[in-house]
């Protein structure tokens, strides 16, 4: 505790003539054990004499039998610079006895409230002290996504008891946004790749003699693998960022504060909606993907291999089994609910501020594009002696 005493200010007239630009910086004993810090401590009134007057500070604390008084009272104006040569000359802590007026409290708190400032931090050294940070970070977010899903799943048990309670404007409106917004991309992208796929596999086959196995190759990656995939790594980045943009802005202008105050769960009202719209219209989505990259696919082989259409579709449903399409669906039912929960989970976690808006979008699309393919190679793993 400091002795801070509410007195009366000092006449300011002591200080120098009114008008005067830069009152001499002065350090005065006024009694037995007390010191009056007078005059400008600014920054220009203090120029090339910081290392003087931090000296002085220490050499008369240290000449002290007991705590040292300091009077800042009779200040006339103090900055930053100068509160930092104080503090430094008391040896980077406050002293027991201290005399100051309201206002500089705020400068003396910034030096006050880190505590590694009068020590320089120490470099680690690389090894798992550097990966603890990361690690923490990792179990932080699995703990928050854990909890989530389970909020989520209770609030889903309420829903199917009571589904009135269900927001289908909320979900048609998801629906909407993340499905039929999304033909136009997703129908190029799929096009374009379709078109480049087959194009390269009909080079290499037409160098064997073997024109007619592009529909067999085309048509397994396509509605098995690289439709749903392509579609899910599409909406994550033009969706799922959506979704974590505006539960950001959300929790920025405290809507998410007021829902709470409200009774209203965030669960019910804006992450289960989200979720089941996605998880709705991803397959959709991908079955439009897959439909635009046979048709690139099949624009590309009758170019370079000289194949009819109407072969190339009457051919494949005889080569590719009718599995290899549900299988694609199934992981795109799985992709939609894993992006709207991560997109969810990231909003959640913005705090007040747009840099942490900008970062937590960024993760949201990056973690989500990583656990579409991690998922997607875990299906090809687990799946691999189906339909092939």
């Amino acid at each position: 505790m400091h002795d801070v005493a509410p007195l009366e200010r000092p006449d300011p007239s002591v200080d120098g003539p009114a008008g005067a630009m830069d009152a001499e910086p002065q350090l005065l004993p006024a009694g037995t054990r007390e010191w009056q810090v007078r005059g400008d401590w600014t920054l220009m009134a203090l120029r090339g004499r910081h290392t003087e007057f931090r000296q002085r500070i220490a050499h008369a604390a240290s000449d002290s039998d007991g705590p040292v008084l300091w009077d800042l009272r009779a200040l006339r104006r103090l900055d930053t610079a100068g509160a930092l040569t104080l503090w430094q000359g008391w040896g980077g802590k406050p002293p027991a006895r201290l005399l100051w007026q309201p206002e500089h409290v705020t400068l003396f708190a910034q030096f006050m409230q880190p505590e590694a400032l009068a020590a320089p931090p120490q470099r680690q050294r690389p090894g798992l002290r550097n990966a603890l940070p990361g690690l923490r970070a990792l179990s932080a977010h699995a703990v928050d996504l854990l909890a989530l899903v389970g909020r989520l799943l209770l609030d889903a048990g309420q829903l199917l008891r009571h589904p009135s309670r269900i927001g289908w404007r909320e979900i048609s409106a998801n629906i909407y946004r993340t499905g039929a917004q999304a033909l136009p991309i997703t129908a190029l992208v799929g096009f374009l790749v379709g078109l480049t796929l087959s194009y390269l596999i009909s080079r290499q086959l037409k160098t064997y003699g073997a024109d007619i196995f592009v529909v067999n190759i085309l048509g397994l990656a396509v509605l098995r693998e690289l439709g749903p995939l392509l579609a899910a790594i599409i909406v994550a980045g033009r969706s799922g960022s959506a979704m974590t943009a505006q539960i950001g802005v959300m929790r920025v202008t405290q809507e998410l504060d007021a829902l709470s105050v409200m009774g209203i769960s965030h669960t019910v009202r804006l992450v289960a909606p989200k979720v089941m719209a996605l998880a709705l219209s991803l397959p959709l989505v991908a079955l439009w993907t897959s439909a635009l990259m046979l048709l690139g696919g099949v624009a590309a082989a009758s170019a370079q291999l000289r194949l009819d259409p109407a072969q190339f579709l009457h051919t494949l449903p005889g080569v590719v089994e009718p599995v290899n399409l549900w299988l694609g669906w199934l992981k795109s039912v799985l992709f939609g609910g894993l992006i709207a929960l991560l997109a969810c989970h990231f909003g959640l976690r913005v705090k007040p501020n747009t840099e942490s808006l900008g970062q937590s979008v960024t993760q949201s699309v990056v973690t989500a594009i990583t656990m579409v393919i991690v998922v997607d190679a875990i299906f090809a793993v687990l799946f691999s002696d189906v339909g092939l």
